[in-house]
C-alpha cells in the first residue's frame, strides 16, 4: 500500500473550514439552549471508552467500532454514539441523583464505514437522554423536543415519523412463529426501506396467503390516528396490542403539544440500532435523503450497566443539517485592523482592548513602513493606521 500524500486524510474524515465551523457552533448553541429550555443539562463523556464496557453495549456493530490499544494491551474504542457512554455514567456518578435524569450533549462519534462511499466516519450529534421514565409522556416528549430542536436549528421542512419495535416483533411473532432468520430478513429489508426486496421475502417464505397479506399490509400503515385502529385490527398478539396502545397515548399527547402536523405513524419503522425497545422515531428534511434526527426507548440497556431503568432520547444529526440551514453562521460584528510601529504600539494595542470591550473585533498587526501595506483589506470594516488619530480610529 502507498505511503499517502501529506495533504491527504483517512477516508470518511473531514476538514471544517472556519466558515463551517462558524455554522456548527451557531447550530450547536441554538439547539442546546432549546434542549436547557426544556431542563436538560449538558454533559460530555471521553471519546475514549473501554470495549469489554461501552463498546459491547453499544448497538453499533463490532466491525463499525474504531479500535485501539491503550499501552497496557487494553482494547479502548473510540465512542460510536452517546447513548451507551451517558448510560455508564447515569449507572455510575449519578448514581445518587434522583430519575427522572435529562441529559443533553453535542460530541462527535466514530464509526468505521470505509466501505460506504460519501458516509462520514465522524460527525457530529446534538441530542438528549430521558432517563427514569417509561410513560408515552416521555416518549411524546422526546417527539415534541425533537421538532423544536429542529426548528431552533433553522430547520424549516420536515416530517417525523414514529414506530413501534413492540409491534413489529408481536405480528412477527404471531405469523411466523419461531422462524427466526425469516423475521430478521423481513426486519432488515424495513430497516433498509427496501419494499420490493420485503414483498419479495414474503413469496420466497411460501405462506399461507391470508398470513402472506396480512404482512404484507402493514406496508400500508402510515399515515394519522387511524392507523392505530388498523393495526390493532391486524393482530391479536399481546405485545402488538400493548405497542399500538401505548403509541395511540403518544399520538394523544402530541395534540396536547400541537405538533401532530409534522408528525405521521409508520409502523413499517423499526429504528437502526438493536437496543431500541420500544417507540422508534426519525425525522427527514424536505430537501435530503438521510433523517436529520432519530431516536426511541431503550428500557434493557441501563441495566448492563447495574442500574435497570427505562430510557428515552434521541440525537439531531448535526453535521447533516448545516446544508439545509440557511445563514453562514459566522461572526457579524464590526472588524477593525490595526496597525503600529514600534513607536506606535502601546498605544495600538490598548485602542484594540477598548474595541473589543466595545464588542467588536480587532486585530492588530505590526508595519514596518505603512506604504505599500494592504490599508483597503476587504476583510475589516475600518483599517487604521499607526498612529492614527482619525474619529473611530486607534484614539478610541
Amino acid at each position: 500500500m502507498s505511503k499517502p500524500k501529506v495533504f491527504e486524510k483517512p477516508i470518511g474524515a473531514k476538514d471544517y473550514l472556519p466558515h463551517a465551523v462558524a455554522k456548527l457552533r451557531t447550530v450547536e448553541r441554538l439547539v442546546l439552549d432549546c434542549m436547557a429550555g426544556w431542563g436538560y443539562e449538558q454533559i460530555i463523556t471521553p471519546t475514549m471508552e473501554y470495549y469489554d464496557t461501552v463498546g459491547v453495549a453499544s448497538s453499533t456493530s463490532d466491525q463499525k467500532l474504531f479500535k485501539l490499544l491503550n499501552n497496557r494491551g487494553t482494547t479502548l474504542v473510540l465512542r460510536s454514539d452517546m447513548t451507551a457512554p451517558i448510560a455508564r455514567v447515569v449507572a455510575s456518578l449519578l448514581k445518587e441523583e434522583q430519575f427522572p435524569l435529562r441529559l443533553s450533549y453535542h460530541s462527535n462519534v466514530f464509526r468505521s464505514i470505509e466501505e460506504e462511499a460519501g458516509r462520514e466516519a465522524e460527525f457530529f450529534q446534538t441530542g438528549v437522554e430521558l432517563v427514569g421514565d417509561a410513560s408515552p409522556e416521555a416518549d411524546a416528549e422526546m417527539v415534541a423536543l425533537a421538532i423544536a430542536s429542529l426548528q431552533a436549528a433553522g430547520v424549516s421542512r420536515f416530517k417525523i415519523a414514529i414506530g413501534h419495535v413492540g409491534f413489529l416483533n408481536g405480528l412477527f411473532e404471531e405469523m411466523l412463529g419461531d422462524r427466526e432468520e425469516a423475521q430478521e430478513a423481513l426486519k432488515a429489508c424495513l430497516l433498509g426501506r427496501d419494499y420490493v426486496g420485503y414483498r419479495e421475502r414474503l413469496t420466497q417464505l411460501e405462506l399461507a396467503e391470508p398470513v402472506r397479506q396480512e404482512l404484507e399490509a402493514i406496508l400500508r400503515l402510515r399515515g394519522g390516528e387511524e392507523v392505530c385502529e388498523q393495526a390493532l385490527q391486524l393482530s391479536g398478539n399481546a405485545t402488538a396490542q400493548a405497542s399500538i396502545r401505548h403509541l395511540c397515548k403518544i399520538w394523544e399527547v402530541l395534540e396536547s403539544y400541537g405538533v401532530r402536523d409534522q408528525v405521521l405513524i409508520d409502523l413499517t419503522m423499526i429504528g437502526d440500532f438493536s437496543y431500541y425497545t420500544g417507540m422508534t422515531f426519525e425525522g427527514y428534511a424536505a430537501d435530503l435523503g438521510f433523517p436529520v434526527v432519530s431516536g426511541g426507548r431503550y428500557d434493557n440497556l441501563l441495566q448492563q450497566f447495574g442500574r435497570p431503568a427505562p430510557a428515552t432520547g434521541f440525537a439531531v444529526k448535526t453535521t447533516r443539517i448545516l446544508d439545509l440551514v440557511e445563514g453562514d453562521g459566522g461572526d457579524h460584528r464590526r472588524r477593525v485592523l490595526i496597525g503600529f510601529d514600534d513607536a506606535s504600539r502601546a498605544e495600538a494595542l490598548a485602542a484594540a482592548a477598548r474595541y473589543r470591550a466595545a464588542g467588536d473585533i480587532a486585530v492588530t498587526c505590526k508595519v514596518e513602513e505603512w506604504d505599500g501595506w494592504q490599508a483597503e483589506d476587504v476583510r475589516y470594516d475600518e483599517v487604521i493606521a499607526p498612529g492614527s488619530r482619525t474619529k473611530g480610529g486607534a484614539s478610541r
